[in-house]
């Protein structure tokens, strides 16, 4: 209930205080190149339900067609706004509406796309237990992922076999040790990465 309430306050305050930054980011997208201001994509959430994760929109249209993973800076559909949203996480700002309406929290596991939630043993499958977050140990330990990836030869094998893997070890780390505090702590330390 607490953290609950701690995610509506926090989401309709950054929401409030962002607001202006936010229709900057939207026009800068909207000038950037053909396509809406947000991208959708379907994400498993809390007890296996689905809902869409917004994000501003980085890459061009229909770009999600050619593959899932993002591979760093050498990934040609990423825009050119959409490199720097990517590097300073800007572009996931539009998750407090998320936050908000209740499909996520401030922290918590990442919310996973169906196609990997379906390779989940059943331990790694308690990450659903919680609702997903915007921010969490995994987002902190792989901030570089997209980096990561491009320097791979296969970027979905390391994704499944080795970067997923220590993700959800994380996310159930987290779920161990979830408490307000627990929180607060990872919502510094990531100010802290992005900057």
């Amino acid at each position: 209930m607490i953290k609950r309430l701690f995610d509506i306050i926090s989401a309709l305050i950054g929401i409030i205080i962002l607001s202006p930054f936010l229709m900057i980011i939207a026009l800068l997208v909207v000038i950037d190149s053909r396509g809406g201001i947000f991208y959708r994509q379907i994400r498993v959430g809390k007890d296996t339900r689905q809902f869409n994760l917004l994000k501003f929109r980085t890459m061009y249209a229909d770009s999600d067609r050619k593959g899932l993973l993002t591979v760093g800076m050498r990934d040609n559909r990423i825009t050119r706004i959409g490199y720097s949203l990517r590097k300073y996480k800007l572009d996931e700002l539009p998750q407090l509406f998320n936050v908000l309406i209740g499909n996520m929290s401030i922290v918590g596991p990442r919310p996973e796309v169906p196609k990997y939630v379906a390779m989940y043993s059943d331990e790694q499958k308690k990450v659903l237990s919680v609702r997903p977050g915007i921010t969490d140990y995994a987002s902190i330990v792989y901030a570089n992922e997209n980096e990561l990836l491009a320097n791979a030869t296969d970027a979905e094998d390391v994704y499944v076999n080795k970067v997923m893997p220590s993700k959800l070890k994380l996310n159930l780390k987290y779920i161990d040790e979830m408490s307000f505090t627990t929180d607060i702590g990872i919502i510094l330390r990531t100010i802290k990465k992005v900057f």
